[in-house]
């Protein structure tokens, strides 16, 4: 592959799909950016796959396997051809249609990364795509008009680790390999914290995303959580879902928030001279952070029309807020705790409408 194609695919292409974590990317250190960038692509390009519904998921499921084969070292041509024909031509957007048609493209440039990096690119997208092959084999398919949800919090928290901790632990080991000394903490105890630091941002998606995931047959809300309650996954469908259920949300964004802490942990523990890797890691805690205070909030968060979004010049507002905080653990600490005090005053119905 020549250098203007591999641009291409790791600069404008990646921008145009990854949104936030584009600008995220950009402030990464230059060693890390082009594993981290490809392991993006090659996640983002799967998960648009086994989300593509206009598709039967048991083609969905042997394409995704098969480009996690691919990944692996097992060339397809074949399911190459069937992803950038069948599934690129299933998707609204351009840029989604131009990811799967590049697929070839990026996977030509795992064997240009070192070994350690093509090894950890490998397992971080057999992990994630692991996460996926969960959703299609737990969940019914999304024309169906069921719901299918998990029994136990257990459950949920290997499913968050699969599509996100795992994130949180590559991103460890990805700042070991290529800033030697930066992390002082033994490497158990930071990817541990990674971990932790991946589940926070899932468990956020996974409480704000709530209404449309159950509208595809798809309650990640454990249902024994559920029923301690006396309501049934199906229920959540109900006008007044979003009251009955708000026991259950409070009990998952206190979890979070404990995740959360954890997460601000392992930021602090990035020494201030390291400010860009500082400000990668603290944009979607802050971020993170926002959205669990719209969500205590959020009176019909269970509703499908009243969906919790931080918006594209909050997002900015956040990132510029960022810069006076990121060099000092104890302004972190006061302005963390600052939005940690906003959800539990919404929780308490200090500030819900």
């Amino acid at each position: 592959m020549n250098q203007s194609t591999r641009a291409v695919l790791l600069g404008p292409l990646l921008k145009s799909v990854s949104r936030s974590f584009y600008l995220t990317l950009r402030i990464l250190p230059a060693g890390m950016r082009d594993p981290v960038a490809l392991a993006y692509l090659l996640a983002r390009a799967a998960d648009t796959i086994a989300d593509t519904s206009l598709i039967a998921p048991q083609l969905r499921l042997e394409l995704l396997l098969s480009l996690r084969a691919q990944v692996n070292g097992a060339p397809d041509d074949g399911a190459l051809a069937r992803i950038a024909g069948e599934v690129a031509g299933q998707q609204a957007q351009a840029d989604e249609r131009a990811l799967l048609e590049s697929l070839g493209g990026a996977l030509a440039i795992l064997p240009q990364l070192s070994k350690a990096d093509r090894d950890a690119v490998r397992d971080i997208v057999t992990t994630l795509t692991t996460g996926m092959e969960f959703d299609l084999r737990t969940f019914p398919d999304e024309t169906s008009g069921e719901i299918a949800a998990l029994g136990e919090f257990d459950e949920l928290d290997r499913y968050t680790y699969l599509v996100a901790g795992c994130v949180g632990e590559f991103w460890t080991k990805m700042t070991y390999a290529h800033m030697p000394g930066t992390l002082k903490a033994a490497p158990d105890i930071m990817l541990a914290g990674g971990v932790r630091f991946g589940k926070a941002l899932q468990m956020t998606n996974v409480l704000r995303d709530c209404a449309r995931d159950l509208r595809i047959g798809r309650c990640y809300l454990p249902s024994s959580m559920l029923a301690r309650h006396g309501i049934a996954p199906r229920e959540l469908l109900a006008p007044d879902a979003s009251d009955k259920a708000r026991p259950v949300q409070d009990e998952l964004l206190q979890t979070t928030i404990a995740l959360y802490r954890d997460a601000l942990a392992y930021t602090m523990a990035i020494p201030s001279s390291a400010i860009r890797l500082r400000l990668a890691c603290l944009w979607p805690i802050m971020i993170g952070l926002e959205t669990l205070v719209l969500l205590a909030r959020n009176d019909a968060w269970l509703d499908p029309e009243r969906i919790t979004k931080v918006r594209r010049n909050d997002v900015y507002r956040i990132m510029a807020a960022s810069m006076p905080l990121v060099a000092s653990n104890g302004l972190l600490k006061v302005w963390a705790e600052r939005r940690i005090s906003d959800i539990q005053a919404a929780l308490n119905g200090a500030t819900r409408p």
